[in-house]
């Protein structure tokens, strides 16, 4: 699991970096504007008919086939598992990708009632764009998935890469052209380029693509039988973006890209690291679902490990989110005005990094034990929240607004899912998450004063020069992990310990 985890992080910064790279040129080329928002609005809408079926789908399929391949003849019955709900993925994505082609024009009058005249029509025409992709992504899912429950991770990780090439080439070379239809060209070519990636490891685990309907068998019940709350689950966290962006339409021009791209910032620790790390831990939690002490014992490693990564970072973001925006995306189109509604965004979505890490942990841990029902009723319920935070103080106070009733949504749903992993299956012990959240929200507190005072200090004596972004993200970084750690240690908790399996860990590899 510990090599697992490395390699994803190695794979996953590689594509994270790339990504990033891929932001702050678009951002560059396109500045938050009205062709920025309509691209991101049909790329949600092709995110809608993904989270119907196909992460559902793959989610549900990893623990499964982690249990079939560890069984007799479990190679060829795993593989028919594969080959069946790929089958039925597809066929469903491709006739709901065809229909919502059709209806383009009146989607987007529903998600974005704020556009109107060109804006509108540019939406549609690439929305249709997008949706070609629809079919691609999911077969990378699925593909995907079932590599890594054979344990198989590299070229699930590495898929990223090319697509964020593709997209820096449409973004430079063929944006200034062509406008935002050239990242939507971009973003079909990249998708069938990460699809490629997952034919590689086909060989190795056996698996061979054809067509097959056989619904009796007992990997796809299996799948089924999980698959309709996942369903849910994955649709409610499409529907929260969908209405952010909704909102965010009326409230102003270059609103959402604001949005999403402070996102983007908060994301990316979670993205690099935490999403690894869950990834690595899910087929083990699935291989001990039926060994509890074990089960628990790897929860309290997961959530561990994610908070003593999370937190600092979180430190840092709320303390220098203004010279991080304008340090990563203040260039070309993206003026000032964008820079302080996405630093406004960051500071207000801290919270959401932190819970959202939490969660993955608690939620993977409940989809293990067979339990989907529980983390959906959560999903549904903090999605309720949103939407409520949504056209209440979204409306009233925009970007501040609408970033809040995201992070309120999530930590809802972190806490009530780690409440009842651990009353209904016993998956988590309560008093020891209680001494760690204590102990590191202590040094987080202390970290946030001090990144904070060394934000303040350079910014007196530098003023506006241009190295005082950079100055003040390094400085206040070293600042927040210095005290940081300098707390935990005069507070003895077990959570060092952490740090030093990882210190260990890297030095194992390097020998």
């Amino acid at each position: 699991m510990g090599r697992a985890a490395a390699l994803l992080t190695v794979l996953a910064t590689a594509s994270a970096v790339l990504g990033f790279g891929r932001d702050v040129v678009i951002a560059a080329v396109f500045g938050a504007g009205a062709e920025l928002d309509a691209f991101l609005v049909a790329q949600g809408m092709m995110n809608l008919v993904l989270g119907l079926v196909s992460s559902a789908v793959a989610t549900a399929l990893v623990p499964v086939i982690a249990r079939e391949a560890a069984g007799d003849d479990g190679v060829r019955r795993a593989n028919h598992t594969v080959t069946v709900a790929l089958s039925v993925t597809l066929v469903v994505l491709g006739l709901a990708s065809a229909v919502l082609w059709l209806f383009a024009g009146s989607a987007v009058s529903a998600l974005a009632p704020g556009f109107d005249g060109q804006q509108a029509d540019l939406a549609v025409r690439t929305t249709r764009i997008i949706l070609v992709a629809v079919v691609l992504v999911s077969g990378t899912n699925l593909l995907a998935a079932a590599a890594q429950a054979r344990r198989r991770f590299f070229w699930a990780g590495v898929q990223g890469i090319p697509f964020n090439l593709t997209m820096i080439v449409a973004a430079v070379g063929f944006g200034p052209t062509y406008g935002i239809t050239a990242l939507a060209v971009g973003f079909v070519i990249g998708s069938a380029l990460r699809l490629a990636c997952q034919l590689v490891p086909l060989r190795a685990i056996g698996l061979r693509l054809r067509f097959s309907f056989d619904l009796t068998d007992p990997g796809v019940r299996a799948i089924a039988r999980l698959t309709p709350a996942l369903l849910v689950g994955s649709g409610v966290g499409n529907v929260n973006t969908l209405v952010d962006r909704a909102v965010a339409s009326v409230v102003g021009e270059g609103v959402i890209t604001s949005l999403s791209y402070g996102w983007r910032l908060v994301t990316l620790p979670e993205t690099l690291v935490i999403a690894s790390l869950v990834a690595a831990l899910y087929p083990a939690f699935g291989a001990s679902a039926t060994r509890r002490s074990e089960l628990r014992r790897l929860v309290g490693r997961g959530l561990s490990s994610a908070t003593m990564v999370v937190l600092p970072i979180c430190a840092l973001l709320l303390v220098a989110a203004h010279p991080l925006v304008r340090l990563a995306f203040g260039h070309g189109s993206f003026d000032a005005d964008a820079v302080e509604d996405t630093a406004t965004a960051v500071r207000w979505y801290v919270p959401a990094l932190f819970a959202m890490g939490w969660r993955d942990v608690v939620v993977k841990a409940s989809y293990a034990l067979g339990d989907s029902r529980a983390p959906v009723l959560v999903a549904v319920a903090a999605m309720c929240v949103n939407v409520v935070g949504d056209v209440t103080v979204g409306l009233s106070y925009g970007v501040p607004g609408l970033a809040a009733s995201t992070s309120a949504a999530i930590c809802l749903a972190a806490v009530a899912n780690t409440w009842l992993l651990a009353r209904r299956h016993r998956g988590v012990w309560m008093r020891p998450l209680a001494g760690l959240v204590g102990r590191t929200t202590m040094a987080a507190g202390a970290a946030t004063l001090a990144g904070g005072v060394v934000v303040h200090a350079i910014d007196l004596r530098l003023g506006e020069s241009p190295g005082t972004a950079l100055a003040q993200v390094t400085l206040a970084a070293l600042a927040v992990w210095a005290v940081f750690l300098l707390v935990l240690r005069v507070l003895r908790g077990p959570e060092m310990e952490v740090l030093r399996d990882a210190i260990a860990l890297i030095r194992r590899q390097r020998g």
